[in-house]
């Protein structure tokens, strides 16, 4: 028998402390913070330059509930761009699959005891989200088939509309719909945290869910996602010394989609019709749905690629 897979709170003692700073929302900097900034006026150029106040931030990985709902729903609004689906069904399902899928969110305060952590507290200060579907086993709810439907329509090249065909119909039982959204300000150096609970608990549960049927639900051949980023309208005129992250021809918003794209069997983009991003930095990039291939097999190499990407 293997051993069993240790809970949310056993992950929560392998995260670092202050895993990210937060701006803070009232303009006021913890109380170590203030003592540094007022022991001299030569402070060095970094804290100089900083125009924001911030305050130290712990993050603490839990199991999905039903109180997560606003949270989730918030964090999935724009998942199939503006148009109207089952977005509710959607969150429900995340929901109840408790077993294989994480919630981020602040850790409770030491002096809230231990009903608020095992509460999870509120779903107003929920971050982030990652979890993995199973696109067979939930292929008859509404959600799975607006998403199938809304991918349908927006795959325009005749030869990978085939391939989409054939994992969404004759191999769904064995796709898994990868989802991970987060806010801009989750700090980066979590991301392969909640990747490496994501596939632990995939791993965990084709042996520990109670029937056959569910656990085979977990042996994913292929992961299917839907995600967002940025490519340049026109090449750059000149290149920008200062932003030349801003010239780049695609920007990634989550930075392992990169990884994920370079990975994937077969991928196609898409325009999002939503209202664009207003960012000055973004004047010159349309924003764009890219949905991405992944074999199963290719996950280790992955993690790999994750980890050296954060660590740089």
């Amino acid at each position: 028998m293997p051993p069993p897979p240790p809970s949310k709170r056993a992950k929560l003692a392998e995260l670092p402390s202050n895993d990210g700073e937060l701006p803070s929302s009232d303009g006021e900097s913890n109380s170590d913070s203030s003592r540094s900034d007022g022991d001299s006026s030569s402070s060095d150029g970094d804290d100089a330059s900083q125009e924001m106040e911030t305050v130290q931030a712990d993050f603490a990985f839990f199991d999905p509930k039903p109180s997560d709902f606003h949270g989730v729903r918030l964090l999935l609004k724009t998942y199939l761009d503006s148009k109207p689906w089952d977005l509710t069904g959607f969150v429900d399902l995340i929901l109840e699959q408790t077993t294989v899928g994480t919630v981020v969110k602040m850790a409770e305060d030491e002096e809230d005891g231990e009903e608020g952590e095992a509460n999870g507290g509120d779903d107003d200060d929920l971050f982030g989200l990652i979890t993995v579907l199973n696109l067979g086993r939930y292929g008859e709810n509404r959600c799975i088939k607006d998403l199938k439907d809304y991918l349908f329509g927006v795959c325009g090249d005749k030869d990978t509309k085939k391939k989409l065909k054939a994992l969404l119909e004759e191999k769904a039982s064995t796709v898994g719909l990868l989802v991970c959204q987060r806010f801009v300000n989750f700090p980066y150096e979590m991301v392969p945290k909640m990747y490496d609970s994501l596939f632990d608990e995939v791993s965990w549960a084709t042996e520990d869910e109670p029937t056959q049927e569910l656990q085979d639900s977990f042996r994913f051949k292929q992961y299917l996602l839907v995600v967002r980023i940025f490519e340049r309208k026109t090449p750059p005129k000149q290149k920008s010394k200062s932003n030349k992250d801003y010239d780049e021809p695609v920007i990634y918003s989550k930075l392992e989609d990169e990884i994920f794209r370079e990975l994937s069997l077969w991928s196609f983009t898409f325009p999002i019709r939503a209202e664009q991003s207003a960012q000055q930095e973004l004047k010159n990039y349309r924003e764009m749905g890219l949905v991405m291939c992944v074999k199963a097999e290719a996950i280790p190499k992955f993690h790999k690629k994750l980890e050296a990407l954060v660590s740089e």
